[in-house]
């Protein structure tokens, strides 16, 4: 996968809280209901915590019970890529930010019908909340 922000493992790790590095640069996961953002309502656009890459918007947030932050849909298809994710001894879908590549979270498909089904699954230390 080609990414725009190509940096060392040396830069990342100079920018990136270790938290964040753990989870964005070697697809680590945050224990549930830890994060910052697994039960926060504020307004506003969810963003990469490594990139500034716009990710998810907070009227697409919703309480999954899963003790992460949820949303149904990305801002912009175009800011995620998804891939096979075989680690663990399961199959899942991993969501990456297409702009420098940093693991996110999974997609999952049992979120709300209502709005498409699915349910991004994402990691606070990934995410930068911009409040309107």
């Amino acid at each position: 996968m080609a990414t725009e922000i190509t940096k060392s493992d040396a830069e990342w790790r100079a920018e990136l809280t270790p938290e964040q590095y753990r989870v964005l640069r070697e697809a680590g996961t945050e224990p549930p209901f830890t994060g910052k953002y697994w039960d926060n309502h504020d307004d506003g656009t969810f963003r990469c915590a490594a990139c500034g890459n716009e990710l998810f918007d907070s009227t697409t947030k919703f309480e999954s019970g899963s003790g992460w932050p949820s949303f149904t849909e990305p801002k912009f298809a175009a800011a995620v890529d998804i891939r096979q994710d075989t680690s663990h001894g399961m199959i899942r879908t991993e969501v990456v930010c297409k702009r420098c590549g940093g693991h996110l979270g999974h997609v999952f498909d049992d979120g709300p019908a209502d709005q498409g089904g699915l349910r991004y699954c994402i990691n606070s230390a990934a995410l930068d909340l911009e409040t309107r």
